[in-house]
């Protein structure tokens, strides 16, 4: 068969092409405005359009005034009525991991007891296994950079596995969403070990241990020697249950609202939900945050000098640093204004754990970022609401003390939302009625067809 050796060359045709393409697909900015489209989906205060409901989970960001007007709050996230950070303060206190907990909160709206726990966890652990060859067959040929590809690949390859790939009855459905909760760390970790003996590093694939929570069993498989501390996968775990669920209106978990309603098998809903959150702009945005902190310390040469901190904070915002898009990476969000209660979680592990790691130094330079950042941006753009460190500002450091590799960040997040995506395609089953199909408003002119031979 033939090949082509410059398969990903961009061509002066090729160019040429997308040229034409943006000269004749720019949309005039004003027209969102004459026709009252909220741009995302959002309107300027960052309120989302309403599109649906859910039992889910809760986004609290501000409070309703006596007169109806609201205004920003301390952000509360809330799993199904139960505030998370009760929920991260509870394992901690009990001494236990609480990941699995919180997929069954999610999945089944209530917090389970010791024996429901205990049954739900013998089944994460008896799913916890790939189907015979699958990781020769699938995972280790074609091993990609991006794991996030891979991981999506090997969801589909999955199907061809299933019998009943394409059986959307509840507890078929069920099923599946539980065996992909319980192999996403597998396919995970395996498609990073894949590519690294690619790059011509040894080959390292652990079995995974039913025993072991998820938190621990992403440890046990992705270290050579399998070891790591309780604080360790602790941290880990906690990382879980902060990125296991955030709303129906984020793009992967509104991408698996779409994506079932149209009646789809769960393997093509989850490769789906996949590829929305390995953005930059969504899961990958931790990816964003440790880059643009290497930059930073590369470009600083005294990290507690505020003056050096801020002005390099500026040059962000006018595109002349880092990857010039004029970005602060970990700052803001699209809901929190004065606080994301997930970023306040981690805050006091990142500290706990940059004193265990011997990285104080870095975590006072994420504090400083933290402090200036909000004010540089108010300074120089108009804000319709706070500006406050959101999860993605800490998770990327935690990840990089734990050790983990960076090609990890977004597939470790994967495996947490996996949990929520799960329990939102559940529910779109349940009260499903209607295809979901918003419109879009056409703002071209018309033209008359002509022959070919009339085309000059």
């Amino acid at each position: 068969m033939a090949s082509n050796p410059n398969y990903c060359d961009l061509t002066p045709e090729v160019r040429a092409i997308a040229a034409e393409a943006r000269r004749n697909s720019r949309i005039n900015a004003g027209d969102y405005t004459k026709y009252d489209v909220k741009r995302g989906l959002r309107d300027l205060n960052g309120k989302g359009v309403l599109a649906g409901l859910t039992e889910i989970s809760d986004i609290h960001a501000k409070d309703k005034l006596p007169d109806g007007t609201e205004v920003p709050c301390e952000g509360k996230l809330y799993f199904r009525g139960v505030d998370v950070e009760e929920l991260v303060a509870g394992t901690l206190r009990e001494g236990r991991f609480g990941f699995e907990e919180t997929a069954y909160l999610l999945l089944l709206g209530h917090l389970p007891d010791s024996g429901q726990l205990e049954e739900f966890r013998r089944l994460l652990g008896y799913y916890r296994s790939l189907p015979n060859n699958f990781v020769r067959d699938v995972v280790l040929k074609a091993p990609s950079h991006d794991i996030m590809n891979s991981l999506a690949r090997s969801v589909l390859n999955l199907a061809a596995y299933d019998r009943r790939a394409d059986d959307i009855s509840l507890p078929n459905v069920m099923r599946q969403c539980l065996q992909m909760i319980s192999v996403f760390p597998l396919l995970s970790v395996y498609g990073y070990q894949a590519y690294h003996y690619k790059e011509g590093n040894s080959l390292f694939i652990h079995a995974p241990r039913p025993e072991l929570s998820t938190a621990e069993n992403i440890l046990h498989l992705l270290r050579p020697d399998s070891q790591y501390s309780y604080w360790e996968a602790h941290v880990l775990d906690i990382c879980l249950i902060l990125h296991a669920e955030h709303g129906g209106g984020n793009n992967s978990t509104f991408t698996t609202h779409v994506v079932t309603s149209s009646g789809t098998d769960t393997y093509s809903c989850m490769a789906a939900a996949l590829a929305s959150l390995k953005g930059p702009r969504h899961g990958g945005a931790n990816i964003k945050v440790v880059r643009m902190f290497e930059d930073l310390k590369r470009q600083v040469a005294d990290w507690e000098d505020e003056d050096e901190v801020r002005a390099y904070l500026q040059a962000l915002l006018d595109k002349k640093a880092f990857d010039r898009s004029g970005l602060i990476y970990g700052m803001g969000h699209a809901v929190y204004s004065l606080s994301d209660p997930r970023a306040n979680v981690l805050r006091s592990f990142v500290e706990k754990l940059s004193s265990e790691k011997g990285r104080e130094k870095e975590y006072k330079l994420y504090s400083l970022v933290e402090r200036l950042g909000p004010e540089v941006i108010s300074g120089e753009r108009k804000i319709y609401k706070g500006v406050s460190a959101n999860v993605d500002f800490y998770s990327g450091f935690v990840y990089h003390m734990l050790e983990l590799p960076l090609e990890l960040y977004t597939p470790i997040f994967a495996i947490a939302r996996i949990a929520g995506w799960s329990a939102h395609r559940v529910e779109e089953l349940i009260n499903m009625s209607k295809i979901i199909r918003p419109a879009y408003q056409y703002v071209g002119s018309h033209q008359e067809y002509r022959p070919l031979t009339d085309r000059s």
